[in-house]
């Protein structure tokens, strides 16, 4: 997907962690990173917003999308709203580029 030259990038670098922020679609027809939208990453995940399913599964759908184990993705805010703000290892820089 090409970036627009005005878009925000979606995350910043903070004592040595990604910081990334998220705009999530639950109950979507199938997991899907869907671009930068507002300087946020939006995500598209398959399971509901009840219970912290959508959470898991959005942890769950990151780790494998930037090779990262699931220990390593931490959800800083954003617990039940749709807006979140995650941290990643620096190392998952390049993942999450080639991923935009």
């Amino acid at each position: 997907m090409v970036q627009p030259r005005n878009e925000q990038l979606p995350y910043s670098i903070r004592n040595g962690s990604l910081v990334l922020k998220i705009k999530a679609f639950p109950k979507s027809e199938r997991n899907a990173i869907a671009g930068v939208r507002n300087g946020e990453l939006v995500v598209r995940v398959h399971a509901p917003a009840q219970k912290g399913r959508a959470n898991k599964e959005l942890v769950k759908f990151l780790a494998k999308e930037l090779s990262l184990s699931k220990s390593e993705i931490e959800i800083l805010s954003g617990d039940t709203s749709r807006h979140k703000i995650i941290r990643l290892p620096e190392s998952a820089r390049k993942s999450l580029e080639a991923a935009l």
